[in-house]
């Protein structure tokens, strides 16, 4: 099982729902699904780039990624149907906190002049999207081998109903969120 996965039914559950006011255990916040994603719109000039990402993205996530086709022409951006330009990974289950857990307490902290995590990205519903601007910012990336650095977008959906309940579950988690204080001074 998923270290997170254990502490988070051992621990962390019982701890929300006792702060929250929860009686229904079923009714406690947690993680659903996280999505990782890489919008490769220069993969349109450049068809090296495609296998290079959907690699890179399979090792960080420990899945194999959908690549995603354009659904729409846009002449301005001289984008057809049907052209691939990303690709990216539903996680649930002990995959999700497995990645979880490496994302939170390995690779946000490789972050250049990391201060911590907004928290003005929650959406109002309880979920949570952050973007990495380097993949290589993962231990799982050989960086001998890297020929294009490719950022991406999290996207953690929670069962809580809104930020506040979201807030509590992905701190209690290890997300490293920024202090209040810190935000009102940029």
């Amino acid at each position: 099982m998923a270290r997170l996965l254990e502490q988070y039914r051992e621990r962390i559950a019982p701890a929300l729902r006792s702060e929250l006011g929860i009686e229904n255990p079923m009714a406690t916040p947690r993680l659903r699904k996280v999505v990782v994603s890489m919008g490769l719109g220069s993969a349109i000039q450049d068809k090296k780039r495609m296998p290079s990402a959907v690699a890179d993205l399979a090792a960080i996530t420990g899945q194999q990624p959908v690549v995603c086709k354009a659904r729409v022409s846009v002449s301005n951006f001289k984008l057809r149907k049907g052209y691939e330009i990303g690709a990216m990974v539903t996680l649930r289950g002990q995959r999700m906190y497995e990645f979880v857990d490496r994302l939170f307490n390995v690779a946000v902290p490789r972050m250049r002049d990391f201060r911590g995590l907004k928290t003005s990205s929650f959406d109002g519903r309880g979920n949570y999207s952050m973007g990495i601007s380097d993949q290589t910012i993962f231990p799982e990336i050989n960086l001998d081998k890297v020929e294009y650095r490719q950022g991406m977008n999290v996207t953690f959906v929670t069962s809580a109903r809104d930020d506040a309940g979201a807030r509590r579950l992905l701190t209690e988690l290890g997300m490293p969120l920024k202090r209040s204080e810190d935000e009102e001074g940029k």
